[in-house]
């Protein structure tokens, strides 16, 4: 099957790389030239314009997977619609809201471009291990692209249709806050056994945990493995980014009136960790002192 990747960076390039190797014919398009150099190195045909690239498909029906930061997706699809005609399929495999993702299954729907939003997960690793891939859209558009989707699944099973418009970006969503929630408990925990019990080998404990304990998990498997590259990790910096999925999660969980404590609190421990200052802190430390005369530590 022809199919076109815009963005080819960590992630567009593990996406077809992955596929050329299974025999799909792939096009790229990226406005780097360092990763279209990378990518022609795997055998991904680059194009240095859309109108180039989509001439490629012949009279094949034109599919373009879209690997490129949410804030950038329109700006992809409304370059890309000019070289488009009826029927042809437009991908969203990167982390956009799912109401943006309904919304632009409705605009295309209007210019009879058919388009599916896909969560993608796997990062790095997808292209050795398969990636895993949450489908929203049309079914029959889902049931076109499944040979593209099982050859890029992790066992060739780590796909599936979530359901219409935007349930593809909905469950990769929430798979991403259960990641935050996940990542959390694993770092208050070893944090607890490094504070407390200095004596006890880290690495060797996260090691044994990653070997049949309930616990273990790919997760699990990095962090072993993120001790093993760096130490007890006193180089890297404790910033923590988030990104809109954990947000987007927390507030959908809001307005629904769902519990999500585990994953709030991860969200917030994010933002903590990003405070050089911390005002709250202040308050907090002034308030023992008032009233309870408390000692504080004065700001040098």
């Amino acid at each position: 099957m022809k199919i076109a990747f815009s963005g080819l960076g960590r992630m567009g390039i593990g996406l077809s790389r992955r596929l050329k190797e299974k025999g799909h014919e792939v096009f790229g398009f990226d406005r780097n030239q360092h990763c279209t150099k990378e990518a022609s190195s795997y055998g991904v045909k680059c194009f240095g314009t859309y109108k180039e690239m989509f001439e490629a498909f012949g009279d094949d029906r034109r599919v373009l997977w879209i690997m490129v930061p949410q804030s950038a997706v329109d700006d992809v699809i409304n370059e890309a619609l000019p070289y488009l005609k009826e029927g042809d399929l437009i991908i969203d495999g990167g982390n956009s809201y799912y109401k943006d993702s309904i919304r632009r299954y409705n605009t295309l729907k209007e210019k009879s471009i058919k388009f599916l939003d896909i969560g993608t997960s796997g990062g790095v690793w997808g292209y050795e291990r398969g990636f895993s891939l949450m489908v929203g859209g049309d079914k029959e558009d889902f049931d076109f692209i499944s040979p593209i989707l099982k050859d890029l699944a992790n066992e060739g099973v780590g796909f599936g249709y979530m359901g219409g418009p935007g349930m593809g970006h909905f469950v990769k969503m929430v798979h991403n806050a259960v990641e935050y929630g996940m990542m959390e408990s694993i770092a208050e925990g070893l944090d607890l056994i490094k504070t407390s019990k200095p004596e006890v080998d880290l690495k060797e404990a996260v090691r044994v945990w990653t070997k049949g304990s309930v616990v273990a998990s790919w997760l699990m498997d990095l962090t072993y493995k993120a001790l093993c590259d760096f130490g007890l990790l006193e180089e890297i910096k404790p910033y923590v980014e988030d990104t809109g999925e954990g947000r987007w999660s927390v507030i959908e969980a809001v307005n629904e009136g769902v519990a999500m404590p585990s994953i709030s609190n991860a969200l917030f421990m994010r933002f903590r960790s990003r405070e050089q200052e911390s005002f709250r802190d202040r308050v907090l430390a002034a308030l023992r002192y008032e009233f309870g005369q408390h000692k504080f530590k004065k700001d040098e």
